[in-house]
């Protein structure tokens, strides 16, 4: 071969490193932000269009949607905990049970693992020696058996506090966006709906930043769920204003 043509390993050594990066998936912020954000778009558009279509002031408008702002924010931040603590105690319990496992039968769950990797492809002599020497390291092997055993990462779970907070946050700012006109003194349940369908499909389009879709498909999505959610609320708030006149 000419020195003109190197050999196939000496280019495959100057091959440059893949450079890409990849969101976190697993702090537990980014559903807890979004699901709180669009949950506080969504409750105070239907609270405002189901009182305001009963026809009463704005004044009683406005003091709805602040308490549904609080109420809501309030009880999303605590059911955020609340939740994602108990899964976390959840993974806690189950992790010490394989714990327990690999300390009582380490041969087993030796063969468990290496049978799981067989059934994917890997060569049986290769996949029972990379699980034999894998128990020989009790950490790494407890993290890899709960990898694949439960489909968790041990040492990824989320912050119960952090999806806590970014829940209650992001709600209070969801909720606040249709009421913005009327703490600014105007009247108007139209435009109150409209600056909430404004925001649920900004929202929706800022999703897209972390999902890699379309912004103007998940912005309208968002849109056309909190269209119909308001619709449905000033229909009954309608009809029970008229019931009651």
């Amino acid at each position: 071969m000419s020195a003109d043509h190197p050999s196939s390993a000496a280019q495959a050594q100057h091959v440059p490193p893949i450079d890409h990066e990849h969101a976190d998936v697993s702090g537990g912020w980014l559903r807890a932000a979004v699901f709180g954000a669009m949950d506080g778009l969504v409750t105070n558009i239907g609270l405002i269009a189901g009182v305001g279509g009963a026809g009463v002031a704005s004044r009683t408008i406005a003091l709805t949607g602040v308490a549904g702002l609080v109420a809501g924010a309030i009880s999303m931040g605590l059911g955020e905990y609340a939740s994602v603590r108990t899964a976390n105690e959840q993974i806690e319990a189950e992790v010490a049970k394989e714990r327990r496992e690999l300390h009582r039968n380490p041969l087993a769950e030796a063969d468990e693992l290496a049978q799981r990797w067989i059934d994917r492809g890997i060569a049986p002599d290769l996949a029972h020696q990379l699980a034999r020497e894998l128990s020989e390291q009790p950490d790494e092997a407890l993290r890899m058996h709960v990898r694949e055993e439960l489909g968790i990462d041990p040492d990824s779970k989320p912050s119960p506090w952090t999806a806590a907070i970014s829940s209650f946050v992001c709600f209070s700012i969801g909720a606040l966006i249709p009421l913005l006109s009327y703490l600014l003194g105007s009247d108007s349940l139209w435009l109150a709906l409209g600056i909430g369908g404004l925001g649920l499909f900004v929202a929706g389009a800022l999703t897209a930043r972390f999902t890699r879709r379309h912004w103007w498909a998940t912005g309208l999505r968002q849109l056309l769920l909190g269209a119909a959610a308001a619709g449905a609320t000033y229909l009954i708030g309608a009809a029970i204003g008229v019931s009651t006149a």
